[in-house]
């Protein structure tokens, strides 16, 4: 999972502290590695590394990203992959100078490797799929070249644009949300023909002059004072041209629109709007269902009261408290200076970490019946090691409720999810779960109230992507030997050979910017 921001500006007005504000705004998208990019005079200046924002960009960077166009990128690896090589944007100098950044994962990409090394004779310098998905749009829009022009530069039209684009479409399998500069033109942002990942766009009048932004999530607009306009639609494009002016076009066949259910379970902030569902909302809409649930079946519950596992369980349990009539309160301080357990390669690193990122408040524990509230249980060793803590600081009994179902298939769409024989429920049951984890009673949504839950606001898709807890791939064309293959990149050990790779990857490339 990653962030990405685009914003056009006014000229001789730098957007380097727009890009970097909106890239914070988006930090919980990616802690792994940062970059932004801007045009400036014909020429590309680009700063990215591995780290967290704010300690990536420093005065001097900052001074050299000039440019009143620009797109920036937080990043996470969805193959263990941790190389700054590997950080984003990325740009090649044919045609036009293009750059690129992109959120999602390709599901053909060992098909595209192929096609652009044979065929067109590009060369790849990563293993990313995102350098993939930028080479196939220079390969489309250098094949579509036309004699018409934005604004009068010679060789380049929104038509090809908008052509490059379908193309790309009709090429390229999975998840994709983007934006790309085009050097001298604009800014190009699209999103894949089903709308996995999510992109949107908003715009603001400074000096009678339109500034444009296009954002992964509605906070990065409203948190820099631009008004949202609207998602970008799936299969759509939107090209703003360096003077601030905005063309969109419908770029692909027509295909039922579905956006990934998690990202209102766990990934996005509570404060967005995705597609327009109020990420908040909808949380407060599992954790209600779920809470149903249980008194359906466990009426005479003897719950004390809800705790939380912070962040992502918070607005859900919220909402099982009141539903269930039990005290909410607050167990766990969270050091926030630990990043996601369930991205770091390792169990006893994830086991560690887990003990370092939450504290237990022993006064709401000591002699009580607790229920705690997850977003969801991945491979379970988070939740095993919280349901022992609050044993530690004295709680009676333990349960523990998922807002999510049972994760049982890998997310091939861009979430870093772990090999399938990583995950706790693979192959067991509620009750063997259970035994596991060590609750005393544990409670999972159902997929069926999941969707329910999530399905608000004036148009909600009528499906959203679950492959991760049905195992049913919206875009097709995932088989069995795809899945082991995601399986050996995936896998504990090949994400800790990975990472040793990466460091003498970077100790060879060690320079400055």
């Amino acid at each position: 999972m990653c962030g990405i921001i685009g914003i056009v500006g006014r000229e001789n007005v730098h957007v380097n502290q727009l890009i970097y504000d909106g890239l914070t705004v988006l930090q919980h998208r990616g802690q792994d590695a940062a970059g932004i990019m801007t045009d400036f005079n014909g020429q590309f200046r680009l700063r990215k590394s591995n780290g967290l924002v704010s300690d990536i960009f420093y005065t001097r960077h900052m001074r050299r990203l000039q440019g009143h166009v620009g797109i920036g990128h937080v990043r996470y690896p969805t193959a263990g992959s941790s190389s700054r090589s590997e950080a984003q944007p990325f740009y090649v100098n044919s045609p036009y100078g293009l750059g690129l950044a992109h959120n999602g994962n390709l599901t053909n990409a060992a098909e595209l490797q192929i096609q652009l090394t044979d065929k067109h004779h590009r060369h790849m310098n990563t293993t990313s799929d995102s350098e993939l998905l930028l080479n196939m749009l220079a390969v489309e829009l250098d094949s579509n070249g036309s004699s018409l022009s934005i604004e009068g530069a010679p060789h380049l039209d929104v038509e090809t644009v908008f052509s490059a684009v379908k193309n790309v479409h009709q090429r390229v399998q999975g998840s994709y949300a983007c934006v790309s500069i085009i050097s001298g033109y604009g800014l190009l942002a699209f999103r894949d023909p089903y709308g996995i990942r999510p992109l949107i766009f908003g715009t603001r009048e400074v000096d009678g002059r339109s500034e444009w932004i296009v954002a992964s999530e509605s906070v990065a607009i409203t948190a820099l004072g631009f008004e949202i306009v609207r998602d970008v639609e799936p299969g759509e494009a939107i090209f703003i041209s360096t003077s601030g002016h905005l063309f969109h076009r419908q770029c692909a066949e027509k295909v039922e629109a579905s956006p990934c259910i998690f990202e209102h379970v766990y990934f996005a902030r509570p404060d967005s709007v995705i597609d327009g569902i109020s990420v908040y909302h909808a949380r407060l809409n599992q954790g209600d269902v779920l809470a149903k649930r249980i008194l359906e079946e466990w009426p005479n519950h003897d719950i004390d009261a809800v705790i939380p596992v912070p962040d992502s369980g918070r607005i859900a349990a919220l909402q099982m408290a009141k539903a269930l009539d039990v005290p909410y309160r607050e167990g766990f301080v969270k050091n926030r200076y630990v990043g996601r357990t369930f991205i770091m390669p390792g169990q006893a690193l994830r086991e560690k970490s887990v003990r370092r990122k939450l504290n237990a408040i022993e006064h709401e524990f000591s002699g009580k019946n607790i229920l705690l509230v997850d977003d969801s249980i991945v491979r379970g060793t988070t939740s095993a090691q919280i349901i022992e803590m609050a044993r530690d600081v004295g709680a009676s009994k333990v349960y523990f409720a998922s807002a999510a179902p049972p994760v049982r298939y890998p997310n091939v769409y861009g979430i870093d999810m772990p090999a399938i024989n990583e995950f706790i429920a693979n192959g067991k049951s509620i009750d063997e779960i259970n035994a596991i984890i060590g609750s005393d009673r544990l409670f999972y949504q159902s997929l069926e109230d999941l969707i329910e839950a999530t399905s608000i606001g004036n148009k909600p898709p009528s499906r959203f992507d679950t492959s991760c807890f049905n195992g049913e791939y919206v875009t097709g064309g995932i088989d069995a030997t795809y899945l082991d293959a995601l399986n050996a990149s995936r896998n504990d050990t090949a994400k800790v050979e990975s990472s040793e790779d990466d460091e003498i990857v970077d100790m060879h490339n060690d320079t400055e910017d």
